[in-house]
């Protein structure tokens, strides 16, 4: 069946496993798998982060940040309307704050008015809304900017000065902004590629805060316990002189930025997603993190990345989808708890209609794919997949792509009409590891110049805009390339795991390891099993779930599983080879042990 994984257990070097000293066997060979080869790439320590000033292009940022500043100049901060967007905003409004920023508001453009990043409209309303900022101020951007071309001219035009931030990869050209921050530059020497606009922006504001204390802004500590001085005997410029901001406090929003975007969870985002971890457990996270977590039913004293990821980020993404993700960036902003409540409630409430929404336009786009199997045959299936539909909600496309890319193991395009009363189209795509989605719109570009009309992402996701009636013979280009680009093994779903476990190891004590031992995310993925065992009962849950008892061999008793989603009105195999995770399950006030089942394959 096309799309249907074949389980694969990943190598696991055993040199790198026995440097591993001290830990659970598993953990020594999950780790190992995983390419870490030191305690030192485990231990997290924030003093472990690289450092910002090899971030290209701060130094001139921090003195732009620092000029308005000092001339008390109208910052604007234009992010994106996504959950890293948000954070990254949410992050660089609170930061400047601390810095004693008094002019400091955001803006984001409207999906569906202004289409992605700054452009000119945007900046045409900014202005209206803030007359300062044509008078020297200082737009900065937030996950966005890098192909801003045209909206960094309008912003300059109106004497404007534009710090742009962003993460995305960078086209032929860039801006012409005053600075521009983003380590995916070329040239660009920061050693990590895979920062998210809200890590840029931590970094920056981590940049701004050693520049400044460079500069004499911030009182020193020996100043700050001198209240008492005489009046004559103190730096009469000491009044304004602040105490240096702990940035800290910002990092639940950059672990949050992080995990939502997908970004590769390489050595140093496993820092910055682990420290914020840390804040919410410890009960320091901002109101709206806690809100949100609250509001999804999650505990935030044992939060972990999947909690971000799969309850906080899909809130604040689905008004950034449907409505307006000011909501998302304002619940980020609030001490107010009552009002960062109130918040995540109308961010959860907007995100149940999302669910609603993503649900049918899945079931239409793979009714069209098993339409076209069953009239042409799985070979006539293109290798990359192009599906319109005029009346979807292009706020969801994305998700559409990324459900039929899971389905059928190739990547997706996904596009809806604009809904402007424009004949343009919105696409939004996912790929698969191997096939770089934006070198691939690039070509498509190349070979057929005018058919995008924009486009930009990464290698697993990007966006695009073309004429709706441009939108089959896109299909026909992007496949060419697909085609060439993938070879047929590619096309091949494997789902890799960490090898079988011994009866011994099914216990509460190595779940509760494994759980705390990540975070686990993008390019470092949670422990992952598989197995062979007997199905001794099951009931149906909720219609579509599956909660099993499994025996096998060496088991005192049997261990209760759940398979979510996996009943079809099909009863499971007696026996059967699962790839699984080891899982607490927590119930009026109980834990133990439980399998979350992945994936089911019968054993004859």
């Amino acid at each position: 069946m096309i799309g249907r994984p074949r389980i694969q257990r990943r190598p696991v070097p055993l040199a790198d496993a026995d440097r591993l000293a001290g830990l659970h066997p598993v953990l020594r060979r999950v780790y190992a798998s995983r390419g870490v080869t030191a305690s030192a790439d485990i231990a997290h320590r924030l003093i472990g982060l690289l450092a910002p000033a090899q971030l290209g292009g701060v130094v001139r940022a921090c003195e732009l940040i620092e000029n308005a500043l000092r001339e008390d100049a109208a910052i604007v901060i234009v992010g994106d309307f996504d959950a890293d967007g948000a954070t990254g905003t949410a992050i660089a409004v609170r930061g400047l704050r601390m810095f004693g920023a008094n002019r400091v508001d955001y803006g984001v453009p409207n999906r569906f008015t202004h289409g992605y990043g700054l452009s000119p409209a945007l900046v045409e309303e900014l202005a209206a809304r803030h007359p300062r900022l044509a008078a020297g101020g200082l737009l900065i951007t937030v996950d966005n900017g890098v192909s801003a071309h045209a909206g960094v001219a309008a912003a300059t035009a109106l004497g404007m000065r534009v710090v742009v931030t962003d993460h995305h990869l960078p086209g032929e050209t860039l801006p012409a902004a005053d600075a521009i921050v983003n380590p995916n530059l070329d040239g660009d020497a920061f050693p990590s590629k895979a920062l998210c606009g809200a890590g840029v922006m931590f970094y920056l504001l981590l940049a701004l805060r050693a520049h400044l204390r460079d500069g004499g802004w911030f009182a020193s500590v020996e100043k700050r316990g001198q209240g008492s001085l005489p009046a004559d005997s103190r730096d009469p410029n000491e009044r304004k002189k602040m105490a240096e901001p702990d940035l800290s406090s910002l990092l639940d929003l950059v672990a949050l930025g992080t995990v939502a975007d997908l970004v590769p969870l390489d050595h140093n985002n496993r820092i910055l997603v682990d420290a914020g971890l840390k804040r919410i457990r410890a009960g320091r996270a901002c109101a709206g993190v806690a809100a949100l977590l609250e509001s999804g039913k999650r505990d935030p004293a044992r939060a972990v990345a999947s909690d971000l990821g799969y309850v906080v980020g899909p809130r604040i993404n689905a008004a950034g989808r449907l409505e307006d993700i000011r909501l998302g960036i304002e619940c980020l902003l609030t001490d107010d708890r009552a009002r960062a409540q109130r918040l995540a409630e109308q961010l959860s409430a907007i995100n149940n209609e999302r669910r609603d929404l993503q649900a049918g336009m899945v079931e239409q786009a793979e009714r069209a794919v098993e339409d076209w199997l069953r009239r042409h045959g799985a070979q006539a299936l293109p290798t990359g997949i192009v599906l319109f539909e005029p009346g979807w909600h292009h706020g969801v496309v994305g998700l559409v792509a990324s459900k039929l890319k899971e389905r059928f193991h190739r990547p997706v395009v996904a596009c809806a009409a604009a809904g402007d009363g424009s004949d343009e189209a919105k696409g939004s795509c996912r790929s698969i590891a191997g096939f770089h989605l934006r070198d691939a719109l690039a070509e498509v570009d190349a070979r057929a110049p005018g058919l995008l009309q924009r486009y930009g992402g990464h290698a697993m996701a990007a966006g695009l805009s073309l004429r709706c009636d441009d939108v089959a013979r896109f299909a026909e280009v992007f496949d060419a390339v697909a085609r060439e680009r993938i070879a047929p093994e590619q096309l091949d779903a494997v789902l890799l795991t960490d090898g079988a476990l011994d009866a011994a190891d099914f216990t509460l004590e190595l779940a509760e390891q494994l759980r705390y031992a990540g975070p686990w995310g993008q390019a470092f993925p949670e422990p992952l099993f598989d197995g062979e065992f007997t199905v001794v009962d099951f009931r149906v849950v909720g219609e579509t779930h599956l909660r099993l008892r499994l025996s096998a061999d060496g088991f005192v008793a049997p261990i209760e599983a759940m398979l979510f989603g996996g009943y079809d009105g099909t009863p499971p195999p007696s026996h059967l080879r699962a790839a699984y995770s080891l899982d607490v399950n927590e119930w009026n006030g109980t834990r133990r042990l439980q399998l979350l089942l992945r994936h089911i394959e019968k054993i004859d």
